[in-house]
């Protein structure tokens, strides 16, 4: 968080959104982890709060803060490269198509299994679609 607020100023939601830009998705991290940070970060003098419009606290990096990220440049081109490896993995996979799917297949077996003419023989039918459906995408080359 620091590294993203000394790039530009930021307040929580912010960083909330910015971090899940980062992970295409795969990652948001939630008010209750990037406000208490905020504000460790603050007591730790490396942000200080700026002038902003509204409620909401507006943050930038302290010179302590800059140099902090300037000793510890390679832990934050790690981090950094792992929230773009989650970002590129859910891209490939949490494509759109893959989404729909499985939208889809929820929605049936909630409708079908709900039906009153459920029985032991139906469930395990249904179980043995799925394990065949999960074999053949395992199988895909």
């Amino acid at each position: 968080m620091l590294k993203l607020i000394a790039d530009a100023p930021r307040h929580g939601y912010d960083l909330i959104r910015e971090i899940e830009g980062l992970t295409g998705g795969g990652y948001a991290p939630s008010p209750g982890v990037v406000y208490p940070t905020l504000s460790m970060l603050d007591e730790m003098g490396l942000i200080e709060e700026q002038q902003s419009e509204g409620a909401k606290k507006r943050f930038a990096a302290s010179d302590e803060g800059r140099t902090h990220l300037a000793e510890n440049s390679a832990v934050v081109d790690a981090l950094f490269a792992r929230l773009a490896a989650v970002g590129a993995e859910s891209e490939r996979t949490d494509g759109a198509p893959i989404r729909r799917a499985m939208g889809n297949l929820r929605q049936v077996l909630q409708h079908r299994l709900m039906r009153e003419d459920v029985n032991e023989d139906t469930l395990h039918d249904v179980a043995a679609l799925i394990d065949e459906a999960a074999q053949k995408i395992e199988r895909l080359k």
